[in-house]
């Protein structure tokens, strides 16, 4: 099924920006700027004043500084009776904003009706000196007060000023221009440049095996006995013990995500089912997180005996009861072998390990410009007009960044560059563009949520390195009404590699950590700890000041993916037709050849046919060598930029009202009859796990694709050279000698076989697919 070409619009554009002022500096793990558009700001830094003059009845002075250049004004905070205040404060003004030849600082004293004016100091903008990192900061000077009339006053101030670009370490600290409408200390924190961390998270194994000396209240029946197990606002339980004694048994694992620093303890309440609704709880223990042991590999940890305390109500009251012997005997770990998932595996930005001494060292380093966006929507009303307050997130790895706002613009310049280390190449970088609706009260008012604006995300293993990408993102987003197309952002991306040997050998490792293989979780706990793990980052982030919203970091971490889609379903569906059209392809080819539609074609497959025949032993060295012709015919046609968001390969372009409606419903469904409700979401929860299974499929066969099409340029370099080699081999040795080795290696023994993925599938699984372009 011929599918229309995606509009202009929608599709990527490379771009030519001027950046790093011309110059690209040699070291990389320095900011340099050298990935973003110069931006230049007028920097002043007022750091204090001496011997300032009491201007009130009191006889006293609560100085404050003005620092207005043209329609701009910003102003310090200012001190109860101080005539010799320390303010240190840095103000910016964009270059581009500039309106007036002159700066004019002004020390003023606070008063209830009018300030007073105590004096003033003049710049001329062009004496003003420039400044280029890595040059120390500029010395502050004393500089004497004059008055309004340009006459000596009393008092002095301590200033630097300044022109420098946004590399400057006082821009991140430094009161904006942009911000001068912004009001509150909390509206300015809301619109700085941040760094924020993901905290470490574990996994948490609590192995219930027994319970010892239990006393049900009900002495005449056999106790129903489970435990249940709280860690913050996950909880798990037990099946009930066959077991029906006072001393069940259980030896069964819950796996639990935690968090460091670990604030919350363990609660294990061990109950027995007294009756359908009622259960009565026979003891209790809460254990401290900090001191349970770590392990590293699958080598068992020491079990340990637990006391249980009763808790018997008295009053209304919890008391505990002293004299309790019952006891519950577990074995409770803190997993550092395995990688935390807390974002889906297509799309995973890191696949270390928690425990920090199985990490390996890194592979490189990208670096990310994030330079402007054009035609953005507007995305509120403020005075009766459109308005957007855009601001980027970044998220790779543990390290989230998230840019300035830029107030009141649809044509936004952050230029902003932030660096990452890199581990894997087969990794994705995701950066969010969003509205910030918290810069004027917006928590007090009704509890707005920041609005996206669209995402971008790009697979490291798709950029060659050293070279710089610089290409314009469509921001596409998919809304009840359909897709719509929110703006665009300028990127520029280089990702540096330190070991091109490193690199490579990475492809034949596993995806991830050991662990995952040789004691695998369950796909419904991965599901259900992934879930938890997305709570407890996202928890935390919106604990930093200035938060990271949830809403923000639930769409950056793709919290709802998973969920039922028809457009999700048919976009799969013909992903899998896409991969298998190939070969239906080939099934023609072959037809036309036994038609003799070409007769030259027909002839010459005769011959091949004639040759392998009679010398078999040439079959396989004929294939790899015709794929490798094949790997190096397609490498003029490699692509040359990163993969996009794709609105024809999502089938959001094409998706029925209907389709849509139903996509945007909320689950449980709103429909109202209870029935309809119940059948409607089992049938959705059952297609959602089919149309995972049917994306895993499309998955495999784009990655066997990907293998000559050089969207992975080292994967498919090392494909075609161990063609290359296959070839050359298998031409020199007998082709009995290759079959007889390769049946015995398919038919080894157990005990020759691994745990561990072997390198061809590692390699296999580190291949792209096109899960990055689906929206």
């Amino acid at each position: 099924m011929m599918q229309k070409p995606p509009p202009e619009d929608f599709l990527l554009k490379e771009t030519n920006p001027h950046l790093g002022g011309g110059k690209v500096t040699g070291d990389k793990l320095a900011s340099t700027y050298d990935l973003v558009e110069q931006m230049y700001y007028l920097y002043v830094r007022v750091v204090k004043a001496k011997d300032l003059p009491a201007k009130d009845v009191t006889g006293s002075c609560d100085p404050y500084v003005e620092v207005k250049l043209g329609n701009y004004k910003g102003t310090t905070r200012h001190f109860e009776k101080k005539s010799n205040p320390e303010w240190s404060q840095v103000f910016a003004f964009s270059k581009d904003r500039i309106q007036a030849s002159v700066l004019e600082v002004t020390v003023k004293d606070k008063d209830s009706l009018k300030d007073d004016f105590i004096g003033r100091v003049l710049f001329d903008l062009n004496e003003v000196p420039r400044r280029v990192p890595p040059d120390s900061p500029l010395a502050p000077q004393w500089y004497r007060l004059d008055d309004k009339k340009g006459e000596r006053a009393k008092g002095e101030l301590m200033l630097a000023v300044w022109m420098g670009t946004q590399a400057d370490e006082a821009f991140s600290e430094a009161w904006n221009s942009d911000a001068a409408t912004v009001s509150g200390a909390d509206g300015l924190a809301n619109m700085r440049s941040k760094v924020y961390l993901s905290p470490k998270l574990w996994y948490l194994r609590v192995n219930i095996i027994e319970a010892q000396d239990l006393q049900p209240s009900d002495k005449g029946r056999y106790p129903e006995v489970f435990v249940k197990a709280i860690l913050g606002n996950q909880a798990l339980r037990t099946r009930i013990s066959q077991s029906r004694t006072i001393n069940p048994m259980w030896n069964e694992d819950l796996m639990f995500v935690a968090a460091e620093p670990f604030e919350e303890p363990l609660i294990l309440s061990v109950e027995d089912r007294v009756a359908p609704n009622k259960d009565e709880v026979l003891g209790r223990c809460a254990i401290p997180l900090q001191y349970i042991d770590r392990r590293l590999d699958h080598r068992p940890v020491n079990t340990r005996w637990f006391n249980l305390e009763k808790h018997v109500v008295v009053e209304g009251e919890k008391k505990k009861e002293i004299k309790f012997s019952s006891r519950i005997h577990m074995r409770i770990c803190l997993e550092g072998g395995y990688h935390v998932l807390d974002e889906s595996t297509h799309y995973s930005s890191d696949l270390r390990p928690t425990a920090k001494q199985l990490w390996k060292n890194n592979i490189g380093v990208l670096e990310l410009g994030i330079l402007n966006a054009q035609g953005l929507m507007p995305m509120k009303t403020k005075d009766g007009r459109g308005t957007t307050d855009a601001y980027c997130v970044a998220k790779y790895g543990q390290k989230w960044v998230r840019t300035r706002t830029i107030i009141d613009s649809f044509i936004p310049r952050w230029n902003e560059q932030y660096t990452w280390e890199v581990f894997d190449p087969c990794t994705v970088i995701t950066i969010g563009v969003f509205d910030n609706c918290h810069l004027h009260g917006g928590d007090k008012a009704g509890g707005s949520k920041d609005a996206r604006i669209g995402k971008v995300r790009i697979r490291l293993s798709t950029l060659e390195t050293d070279r710089v990408y610089t290409h314009s993102y469509p921001l596409l987003v998919l809304h009840p009404n359909g897709v719509k197309k929110m703006g665009e952002i300028h990127l520029a991306v280089r990702f540096t590699c330190s070991s091109l040997l490193n690199m490579l050998h990475m492809y034949s490792h596993p995806l991830l950590p050991k662990m995952h293989y040789i004691h695998p979780l369950t796909v419904s706990q991965l599901d259900s700890l992934r879930h938890q793990a997305t709570q407890i980052v996202s928890m935390r982030l919106t604990r930093a000041e200035p938060p990271l919203r949830k809403e923000v970091v639930e769409y950056m971490l793709d919290v709802g993916s998973h969920m039922w889609s028809m457009r999700r379903s048919k976009a799969n569906f013909f992903r899998i037709m896409g991969v298998f059209s190939g070969l239906i392809a080939v099934g023609k080819w072959f037809d036309q050849i036994c038609h003799w539609r070409n007769p030259i074609t027909t002839v010459l497959i005769h011959i091949l046919f004639i040759i392998l025949v009679m010398y078999p032993e040439l079959i396989l060295p004929t294939i790899f060598l015709y794929l490798f012709l094949i790997g190096v015919w397609h490498y003029r046609w490699r692509p040359r930029h990163p993969p996009h968001m794709d609105t024809r390969l999502s089938h959001a372009d094409s998706a029925h009202p209907d389709e849509l409606n139903e996509e945007f419903d909320t689950f449980p469904t709103s429909s109202p009859p209870d029935i309809v409700r119940m059948r409607y979401d089992r049938l959705r929860s059952i297609a959602g796990r089919i149309q995972t299974v049917v994306g895993d499929l499309a998955t495999q066969g784009e990655r066997l694709q990907s293998l000559l099409s050089w969207r992975d340029p080292r994967a498919s370099a090392l494909f075609v050279l161990f063609c290359l080699v296959s070839a050359i081999v298998l031409y020199v040795t007998p082709f009995q000698v290759v079959a007889f080795l390769s049946g015995i290696y398919v038919l080894r023994h157990p005990r020759f076989r691994y745990k561990l993925p072997s390198v061809p599938l590692n390699f296999f699984r580190r291949l792209p697919a096109r899960t990055d372009c689906m929206l």
